[in-house]
């Protein structure tokens, strides 16, 4: 039998993680200092020593999970494994999930907590969270109740996040005692530092962190659990106003918000209005250096589909492929399409739509009391604004690697008060009643939906 050889040398937080037999293990630390790699070469080994282990790696989503964490296992972590064919993917069935399994019986089961009823529903020695921060308390709470397989001499669940504000609850669990916390540094990753220096790629990436500002600084920068001074929307809370994906009822009141860019990302929302008034985000596009011609195909592309070479308009086929296409929406057309106020981009956008669109109510100190008050809980202790996990239909590279938002979801905790001069030199506003402009495309969209719909002065008709 030939052997296989995994070359792996853990630094830092990750060779205290391989060494570490405690129940609940927090890797954390600033963007880009391996801490994904080593949680998943540390479960990889385990499954590759011992036979008939049975691990679990997962994200908040399916997709993330298969976008971004099983793409660093399967290249990064096993790919001398998958090569020599002791370990192989096997896609899952409507018995069994997906899962990596190994020639000695152990097993890695992998998918998302948005479909967990089959991950959830046996036992493993070892779990793995990626990007935990998107994670509830209550989901840490259900996987450690599945952590008795016992083929290991302890079970573990290990966590890995860049951080967040200290009131989060993955902190608060740290703080409690419950899990141990590992701090790891640029220092740790190979690729950025090596023989005592900084490699080019490592210097070239860290110029990167450091042209961030505020709390994301901090947080991707130097791994420091801070809050952002100055928060606008202090009421958001990812637990309470990110949602799981559901079917959106055809009888909602569709609504698209768009907020125009180029070099600054184009972000174009989609909202769903619900018989009670709440505004539900579920789909968006944010990408930047792309002609606003080319957005309009991309947003059709997700609303329409032929109904000749389409099985189902729900099965998520965009069309525009087949010579003969006869396409219609899949989905309620738009009331109306809130747009910013550049003439030019909203001519170009209306004649490739072939839709008609309205200018945005701009005020900024109005539209961000309405966005406000619709993050509060109401009176049955819900707020009126949700945002659905995976609305995002793809991230922007460019921006990803700038370690900038991708997303509105991803702007909310770095969209803070102007504190310096910038907002005095712009004349009207003080820098209390002003937002930094930095990172603001989403907040800008955001806020011309709920200005459209709260402080239009319109009749509010729906349904009848």
């Amino acid at each position: 039998m030939t052997a296989t050889v995994v070359r792996y040398e853990p630094r830092g937080a990750a060779a205290d993680l391989f060494r570490c037999k405690d129940n609940e293990v927090l890797l954390s630390g600033a963007a880009g200092t391996g801490k994904s790699v080593g949680a998943l070469m540390k479960i990889h080994m385990a499954c590759m020593h011992t036979p008939k282990v049975r691990a679990l790696i997962v994200r908040k989503t399916h997709a993330s999970l298969a976008a971004s964490t099983l793409v660093t296992f399967r290249q990064k972590v096993a790919s001398e494994a998958i090569a020599a064919g002791i370990v192989s993917f096997y896609g899952g069935s409507a018995q069994e999930p997906a899962a990596f399994r190994y020639s000695n019986g152990s097993v890695i089961v992998v998918g998302g907590l948005d479909r967990a009823t089959r991950l959830l529903s046996t036992e493993y020695d070892l779990c793995f969270v990626d990007e935990a921060i998107e994670t509830t308390a209550e989901d840490l709470d259900t996987i450690v109740t599945r952590l008795r397989n016992g083929r290991l001499s302890y079970q573990q669940l290990i966590m890995a996040t860049n951080p967040g504000a200290p009131s989060h609850h993955l902190k608060q669990r740290a703080n409690a005692g419950r899990c141990t916390l590992l701090y790891s540094t640029h220092e740790d990753n190979p690729r950025l530092y090596s023989g005592g220096g900084w490699t080019e790629y490592g210097h070239d990436y860290l110029a990167r962190l450091d042209s961030l500002t505020g709390a994301r600084y901090q947080r991707m920068r130097w791994g420091k659990w801070v809050a952002a001074e100055g928060l606008i929307y202090e009421a958001w809370d990812p637990t309470v106003h990110l949602v799981d994906p559901f079917q959106i009822p055809d009888s909602w009141t569709r609504w698209w918000s768009i907020d125009l860019g180029y070099v600054n990302p184009t972000v174009i929302q989609w909202w769903a209005e619900d018989p009670d008034g709440r505004l539900w985000l579920y789909r968006e596009i944010y990408r930047s250096r792309t002609l606003v011609e080319d957005h309009a195909r991309a947003a059709l592309r997700q609303v329409r589909w032929c109904s000749k070479c389409c099985h189902s308009r729900r099965a998520g086929h965009n069309c525009h492929t087949c010579d003969d296409c006869e396409l219609a929406w899949k989905e309620p057309q738009p009331r109306a399409i809130i747009c910013d106020h550049d003439a030019e981009d909203r001519a170009t956008l209306e004649r490739h739509l072939d839709l008609s669109t309205s200018p945005a109510k701009k005020g900024v100190s109005d539209g961000i009391q309405a966005v406000q008050e619709r993050m509060k809980l109401a009176g049955d202790g819900r707020p009126r604004l949700f945002i659905l996990r995976g609305a995002l239909v793809e991230r922007d590279p460019e921006l990803d690697a700038a370690k900038k938002p991708c997303s509105t979801e991803e702007e909310m905790s770095g969209y803070v008060w102007d504190r310096g001069t910038a907002a005095q030199q712009a004349g009207e506003k003080t820098p209390s009643e002003a937002p930094l402009k930095v990172n603001d495309h989403g907040m800008d969209a955001l806020r011309y939906m709920v200005a459209e719909v709260d402080l239009g002065g319109r009749p509010r008709i729906r349904w009848f």
